[in-house]
């Protein structure tokens, strides 16, 4: 799904209620670049839905996942995010702060393609994580080392 309306779209061709709660959730993903949580999106609708339990959040979030426009990212014990984009892409992960950030490397495809003929196994799909410290962090890091000296 690229756009709020094309997933709009899927939901009522899947027969799914559109209700408001839906409508502000998935607002929320299309305009969000930072891989939210379950707790990120609770956050940011329930001053417009004060009744909005996080429960309807991860239900809304699983039906979205389910359908096959929204991708849940576990990263470790930490809680999962979300990634509105379902193309194929990569992630670097600050090891501070826990920002997601996408990447888009298409000669990595090759790799299904080798492991596939190198071990025999019908290769479906592939994830590439790579850890590191964000730009953000990197500039804390700096400054607090500079504090100590």
């Amino acid at each position: 799904m690229a756009t709020f309306d094309d997933a709009l779209t899927y939901l009522k061709k899947e027969n799914v209620r559109i209700t408001p709660q839906r409508i502000a959730i998935l607002e929320f993903l299309t305009e969000v670049q930072n891989h939210p949580t379950a707790e990120d999106v609770y956050r940011a609708i329930e001053a417009k839905f004060p009744g909005i339990s996080v429960a309807t959040v991860y239900n809304n979030l699983k039906l979205f996942t389910e359908i096959g426009f929204l991708k849940e990212m576990n990263y470790g014990s930490s809680s999962s995010r979300y990634d509105f984009s379902v193309d194929p892409h990569y992630h670097v992960i600050c090891q501070n702060c826990g920002k997601v950030s996408d990447f888009f490397y298409p000669k990595l495809d090759d790799v299904e393609m080798a492991a596939s003929q190198l071990t025999d196994y019908q290769v479906r799909s592939h994830r590439l994580e790579l850890y590191g410290l964000c730009p953000t962090c990197q500039q804390t890091s700096l400054e607090t080392e500079g504090e100590i000296k």
